[in-house]
């Protein structure tokens, strides 16, 4: 989550940019640049957290199932729950409801870093904690997001989304890898506590913002503002093919997060340092990625970009099952890491700059529940193929999977960005 400067107004969306063409061109906004910064350091904590929680139930547990029940824990409440989040988000003070979540996750995590400190805690001890983190996600996500617009003027929105990307793999690349030696050197409950200390930081930030916008029913009932939502990205094309897409490639993919604990432990018979570095070498290959995604998108045009991003992806999961050869599986990684990243920013632009500012945050909830339902289904699945066959042999199939399904997505075409 991050937060604005209270001391300088939101931007006019219509207000020219300094430098349009820069990737950077954002941060020259003191305002997004707060929240940059503010997001950047929660970011590295929510990567701690998530190396820990992976690693605390390969050691409690090391059944494919359990290990994969953990990522789907945290978003079964987004699959449940985000649409409403999302209208209530359009209806009511977002700062509010950021400090409500902020507070929440605060709470289940420091909670869970106690328990796990005391040696106390148990896998569904684990799975609740997990799933409470991600009901203040689910709160949190959409109302986040919605309030991307606020900050910069509507050209540079793709470039924000893409910076914002920049910042969640910087952390992806720097965390895990610090959560590794610090759990192999103080044991798993310092993720935890790093986490929640994170939260804590970015409540005393949102304490001192003053918003100068708020919300309105206009008044609709709770039940309209939900079909309003729900009719307009049903009725939007581009919207509709993005959501449809985000199941093609998210559904096989999952298949990488899914069983990545299980991949470094068993496979490549890695410790937790090593699991670190492996998330580590993903957020590198993000990173790069959303460095050159402009200019990329610009030169070949949003499908092919997702087409070629989904067939990398594949290349790279399929060398992984592979293979434990060091260089090869960091070749793997970096691809991986820039493919997901690249088809996951080009699918979240494509809603953003077709949803109108009243209901931003039904459309991104939209967005994101189709996310969250991806991973659910394919962590289910691919923890039960790992269950009955091997990990490698579920990665392959899952490579596969996405070859055909990148087919399929031909056919739901996002179009240019106006």
């Amino acid at each position: 989550m991050t937060s604005p400067d209270p001391a300088s107004p939101s931007p006019d969306p219509s207000s020219p940019s300094p430098d349009p063409a820069s990737p950077w061109a954002p941060l020259r906004n003191p305002v997004y640049r707060l929240f940059w910064i503010a997001s950047l350091v929660s970011n590295i904590g929510t990567w701690m957290h998530e190396i820990g929680a992976g690693w605390l139930m390969a050691e409690l547990n090391d059944s494919p199932q359990m290990v994969s029940a953990v990522r789907t824990a945290m978003a079964t409440p987004i699959v449940l729950l985000a649409i409403p989040a999302g209208v209530l988000a359009d209806r009511i003070n977002r700062r509010h409801l950021l400090l409500l979540t902020q507070s929440l996750m605060l709470c289940s995590t420091a909670l869970l870093a106690v328990l796990t400190f005391s040696g106390v805690i148990r896998e569904w001890s684990l799975l609740t904690l997990t799933f409470m983190t991600g009901l203040g996600m689910t709160l949190h996500v959409p109302t986040w997001q919605a309030s991307i617009p606020e900050l910069v003027p509507r050209k540079q929105l793709s470039r924000a989304i893409a910076l914002g990307s920049i910042s969640f793999n910087l952390a992806r690349a720097v965390g895990p890898a610090i959560a590794g030696s610090l759990i192999a050197l103080l044991g798993v409950w310092v993720a935890f506590s790093i986490n929640a200390a994170s939260f804590a930081g970015v409540i005393a930030v949102l304490l001192i913002w003053k918003r100068n916008r708020s919300e309105s029913t206009r008044g609709l009932s709770f039940g309209r503002s939900l079909y309003q939502g729900l009719r307009y990205v049903y009725r939007k094309r581009a919207i509709r093919h993005a959501l449809i897409s985000v199941l093609l490639f998210v559904v096989p993919a999952s298949a990488l997060w899914s069983l990545l604990p299980l991949v470094a432990k068993t496979q490549l018979e890695w410790g937790p340092t090593g699991f670190g570095v492996l998330v580590g070498m993903i957020g590198v290959g993000a990173v790069l990625a959303a460095r050159v995604l402009p200019r990329i998108q610009s030169r070949f045009g949003n499908d092919r970009t997702a087409l070629a991003a989904m067939l990398g992806f594949a290349l790279g999961l399929f060398s992984l099952a592979s293979t434990n050869h060091p260089v090869v599986v960091a070749f793997a990684t970096v691809i991986m890491g820039g493919s997901w990243m690249t088809v996951l920013t080009t699918l979240n632009t494509t809603v953003q700059v077709h949803l109108p500012g009243r209901m931003r945050a039904r459309g991104m909830s939209c967005y994101l529940t189709a996310i969250a339902i991806s991973m659910s289904l394919g962590s289910m699945t691919w923890g039960t193929i790992a269950e009955h066959l091997d990990v490698t042999g579920a990665q392959k199939i899952a490579a596969a999977t996405i070859v055909v399904t990148a087919a399929i997505r031909t056919r739901f075409r996002l179009g240019a960005w106006h």
